[in-house]
């Protein structure tokens, strides 16, 4: 029988989020580092796979710079949302 943090021999804090378990999600959460330091190098081990997997490669193609560049126009529109739906209702004449 598995342990109550375990999952089939497996630790739950081992496991990757996309292999949790709905039921195990709230534990798996609160397994997880959320101080700044634990953010940053969440942050930092992130940058690395992404850059590892479309950027840093033998035969490189424009998939990875394509998703940055579509991640900031995204991120600008929401940046700029509000204003962008104030002009919408402004009358121009």
């Amino acid at each position: 029988m598995a342990k109550p943090g375990e999952c089939g021999g497996i630790k739950v804090t081992d496991t990757k989020l996309m292999d949790v378990k709905l039921g195990q999600l709230g534990s798996w959460l609160a397994m997880r580092d959320f101080t700044p330091g634990g953010i940053l190098g969440a942050i930092r081990r992130g940058h690395e796979r992404y850059y590892n997997k479309y950027i840093n490669v033998k035969k490189g193609g424009l998939g990875g710079l394509s998703m940055v560049l579509a991640g900031y126009v995204i991120l600008s529109y929401m940046w700029s949302y509000s204003h962008i739906k104030h002009d919408r209702r402004r009358k121009y004449h």
